[in-house]
């Protein structure tokens, strides 16, 4: 691993990280506060969280509609889940979500308790889905009254700071977050460390880009390790992953006479937490070409209690072939990818009488489901918090 120290004097790079902001940053994003004489850390909390994973262009219209929604955080305390999922619905990693609407209850708590949301960095990282990165970023940018510095070192510096300084480790490994973080803290001033971060993560988004870094207009270039070497994009060093997993599996139009349609709130603690669902029927996994998982070895595991009433009733009733899912198979397969596998679904339209509707109803109630789920036309499914895959496959 080359040294950081092998660069000009530190507190020089700072200086030329703000000068640059000064000019070239953006000043006009939404969830700033540089710019207001009494910074509110809401706003920059709940930007953070929605930024993990996500564009900014993606983010902006998410984040106008949750302030309009929910301008105070004792709003998004307050607020029912199912509210706040529909928010949210169509930005993906949901347990963001789920931790937002846990975290505003304990700020709102902390805020009856002492007057003011938490004024450290640690005391931060207590709220539920507040990491270091995010911690720092939220009292750098939005707590103006403490003394403590907020040190970020999200995607963006990581990618800035193994190029300027020739970080050629492992990204991913422990030693070199390590290694990152203590850069990134000697690196933060101790004074304005607000305005760095929001440069620092400036420069990774708009100059020092994954791809294309565009280092004609950067502050750093003359002294950058990865510019000297010609190797950009070289850095930062990751290890290469084993290719994802397929997942297949059917996602089940059951429609009553009157075209209503049987939706199913999925459990908190998985995919899709506390979102709306069409029944899905889990059929196999691959991974390199072979299958690691099938419908009859993993049955229970893929199935929601509720799923498993309804496959059991469909079954019962010939509507669905458990023995050759193969032939439901064909063009109107959506693939949609999440972080550890890729999903492969395919819809299919099951109609039943009204007796039927009323025997599964019965059944469905029987159980006291902890989720709920509901009966609802197609022009109403955009009242419910639905995900990015239901929609494709509306």
């Amino acid at each position: 691993m080359n040294s950081p120290s092998n660069n000009t004097d530190l507190p020089d790079f700072s200086q030329r990280i703000l000068t640059w902001f000064a000019v070239h940053g953006r000043h006009d994003l939404p969830w700033q506060q540089h710019l207001l004489a009494m910074p509110n850390p809401y706003p920059v909390w709940i930007s953070e969280v929605m930024l993990q994973q996500t564009q900014v262009t993606t983010v902006i219209p998410y984040f106008t509609r949750f302030m309009q929604s929910f301008p105070t955080v004792q709003d998004l305390a307050n607020a029912d889940w199912e509210q706040v999922a529909e928010h949210w619905a169509g930005l993906g990693y949901y347990a963001r979500a789920r931790n937002l609407h846990k975290g505003a209850k304990q700020l709102a708590q902390i805020i009856a308790d002492t007057g003011d949301f938490p004024q450290t960095v640690q005391d931060w990282q207590a709220i539920a889905g507040v990491g270091q990165s995010t911690a720092g970023a939220i009292v750098a940018m939005g707590v103006r009254a403490t003394q403590e510095k907020g040190v970020i070192c999200d995607g963006n510096v990581k990618r800035v700071l193994t190029r300027w300084a020739g970080i050629d480790a492992d990204i991913n490994k422990t030693a070199t977050t390590k290694t990152l973080w203590a850069l990134a803290e000697r690196l933060t001033p101790a004074t304005d460390s607000g305005l760095y971060a929001q440069a620092m993560m400036d420069m990774g988004a708009t100059v020092c880009t994954k791809s294309k870094p565009n280092c004609l207009f950067c502050p750093i270039e003359q002294d950058c390790v990865a510019k000297s070497q010609g190797r950009q994009t070289d850095y930062p060093v990751k290890s290469k992953k084993s290719p994802n997993p397929s997942k297949y599996s059917l996602a089940i139009f059951l429609t009553d006479n009157d075209g209503k349609t049987l939706w199913l709130q999925r459990p908190d603690n998985g995919i899709w937490g506390g979102l709306y669902c069409l029944p899905l029927f889990f059929v196999k996994k691959n991974k390199q070409n072979q299958t690691i998982a099938d419908f009859h070895s993993d049955f229970d595991n893929e199935y929601t209690l509720a799923e498993q009433v309804i496959f059991e009733f469909l079954s019962k009733h010939s509507h669905i072939n458990s023995h050759d899912f193969s032939q439901y198979f064909g063009e109107k397969m959506i693939k949609h990818s999440l972080t550890h596998f890729h999903w492969f679904l395919t819809p299919i339209t099951i109609v039943i009488n009204d007796e039927q509707k009323k025997a599964l109803n019965e059944r469905l109630n029987d159980l006291a489901l902890a989720e709920n789920w509901t009966w609802i036309g197609q022009n109403d499914v955009q009242n419910l918090a639905i995900s990015t895959a239901m929609q494709k496959l509306m």
